[in-house]
């Protein structure tokens, strides 16, 4: 029997997909999560073979959960709706064995999850082509990633400048030139560059 726990902040779809995988005579739902943190939490407790991750989910992201799990033997596959090179290239690197979109249909989930459990490698083809068209390194220095890592966490520029013992005028020189690297305008759009492309860690 493949023992599964599911991570997914959304209620309907995590008791549809349970329910669904539980029809499969060598499967089994063995826990379920509504966020990252539960999710480690469950396959550290249950030891379960599969853990379908959710990317964008409340307190921990499915990538950062992966992460953690990393050097557990529990296999992750991504369950997202999200086909973005950055996310991809992240859960590699995160060693995830699946990365699938949510509009595939269960089958396809269900055969992956057996391949993964025979030792295959499961990524959706559309994620493959992206991820070699799109890939790119983050352009921010180690600097820069902090100073926007404080900016996305809240900070001003003086709480950051207090934070990482430089002058106000250094953060925002900092601040101007991550958004010239990364081509925004505003905090708020270089935020969302850097969350899409899957350079936060």
């Amino acid at each position: 029997m493949i023992r599964i726990v599911i991570a997914e902040d959304q209620g309907m779809m995590l008791g549809a997909l349970g329910s669904l995988i539980n029809m499969e005579d060598d499967m089994e739902v063995v826990g379920m999560a509504k966020n990252g943190e539960e999710a480690v939490r469950l396959v550290r407790e249950q030891q379960p073979d599969i853990c379908i991750m959710d990317i964008e989910m409340p307190v921990m992201t499915g990538l950062d959960a992966a992460e953690q799990l990393k050097e557990e033997d529990c296999k992750v596959i991504i369950l997202t709706t999200f086909a973005r090179a950055g996310y991809f290239e992240r859960a590699r690197k995160a060693g995830v064995r699946g990365y699938l979109l949510k509009d595939s249909p269960i089958e396809e989930l269900v055969d992956a999850i057996r391949s993964i459990i025979d030792g295959r490698r499961i990524y959706a083809p559309e994620l493959v082509d992206i991820a070699y068209d799109e890939i790119v390194e983050n352009p921010l220095t180690d600097r820069e990633s902090e100073v926007l890592r404080l900016v996305a966490e809240g900070k001003t520029t003086k709480e950051i400048a207090g934070e990482l013992y430089l002058a106000p005028g250094t953060v925002r020189n900092y601040i101007s030139t991550i958004f010239e690297k990364l081509d925004v305008g505003n905090r708020i759009e270089a935020i969302a560059r850097f969350k899409e492309k899957g350079w936060f860690r």
